[in-house]
């Protein structure tokens, strides 16, 4: 799988519930992953076509293996943002899918980052290989 490949990236918005404020007032550390992952999860589904729930119908799952985080600026309550990812590199067994969190207010980066993913067939719990049809609809 090449890596000149430009893969495309995709938005999601959403908005800081009260529920995500930690006790300096402003979105806890540990939720931009969160938010990152609940943009995934309905990337999938709306533009590539393959919901995580397909991955798991045909027995496999996606476990991250890294996660980096680059902490800019920080998001307050109430705060609508836009969720940027997209995969950087895809690879026989997983993937890199880079991020950027920017608030909707200023169009500044609060955050940006990567994970490295990696399909697991649930039936053995070891990594498993992208199937062609994966890479089709993963490869837009």
């Amino acid at each position: 799988m090449s890596a000149e490949k430009k893969f495309s990236r995709f938005r999601t918005e959403f908005k800081v519930r009260p529920d995500d404020i930690d006790m300096f007032n402003h979105v806890h550390n540990s939720k931009y992953f969160d938010y990152v992952l609940a943009a995934r999860y309905e990337q999938m589904e709306e533009f590539y076509g393959m919901p995580m729930e397909e991955f798991l119908t045909l027995g496999y799952g996606w476990v991250v293996k890294t996660a980096y985080v680059d902490y800019k600026r920080p998001l307050g309550l109430g705060d609508f943002f836009i969720v940027e990812t997209g995969i950087e590199e895809l690879h026989e067994r997983g993937c890199r899918v880079t991020f950027s969190l920017l608030n909707k207010k200023t169009s500044k980066v609060c955050c940006d980052g990567w994970f490295d993913y990696v399909l697991i067939d649930k039936k053995t719990g070891r990594s498993a290989k992208i199937t062609g049809e994966m890479l089709e609809k993963y490869s837009i």
